[in-house]
């Protein structure tokens, strides 16, 4: 029996690759209204985790539009490298929060895409922190309701939020941008 998933790796048609961003955008939405739930029920710490997982599923979506044009084998293998990478599809998380802070030349947004950048690793680590216990630095004991509070986990559902509804993607709209 094999233990992974037999993930796809090839290229796919321009409508192949509309019904996927199309599904990850529902799913996306889908993560958003359970994290939304949980966020009315104080339940803070999945909520933030959950918020992250729709960040996440959101940034398949320009991976998947990269992949529409890739240029040879060796792109699209690296799409689907990064498709299946955690902090490959969440790298956007801090576009609101650079905005925020005054950034509105192209210069500016460099950081999201810094090779050198933490803040994708920073998010995977939140969306642990929010499922899981751990033992961490000094022996100490993280409890996901001590770690993630009200004010992160809302940061993050309004992150996910601003991410999604983004309409059905069409192989029309997909060719024209």
């Amino acid at each position: 029996m094999n233990k992974k998933l037999d993930g796809y790796k090839g290229r796919l048609s321009t409508e192949q690759i509309a019904d996927g961003m199309n599904a990850a955008e529902q799913n996306a939405e889908r993560l958003l209204a359970d994290a939304e739930i949980l966020m009315k029920n104080g339940r803070f710490p999945s909520a933030a985790a959950l918020a992250i997982l729709s960040i996440e599923e959101s940034g398949k979506v320009s991976i998947l539009r990269s992949l529409a044009v890739a240029r040879d084998d060796k792109e699209v293998s690296t799409y689907w490298r990064d498709y299946r990478s955690h902090t490959k599809k969440n790298v956007a998380w801090l576009l609101p929060q650079l905005v925020a802070n005054g950034a509105r030349r192209l210069e500016d947004f460099r950081p999201l895409f810094d090779e050198k950048s933490d803040h994708p690793f920073i998010l995977d680590q939140v969306k642990q922190l929010g499922f899981y216990t751990d033992c961490l630095g000094a022996a100490h004991w993280s409890l996901p309701e001590e770690v993630i509070d009200e004010k992160l986990a809302a940061m993050l559902v309004q992150v996910a939020r601003l991410f999604t509804k983004n309409g059905e993607t069409t192989t029309k709209r997909l060719n024209c941008g």
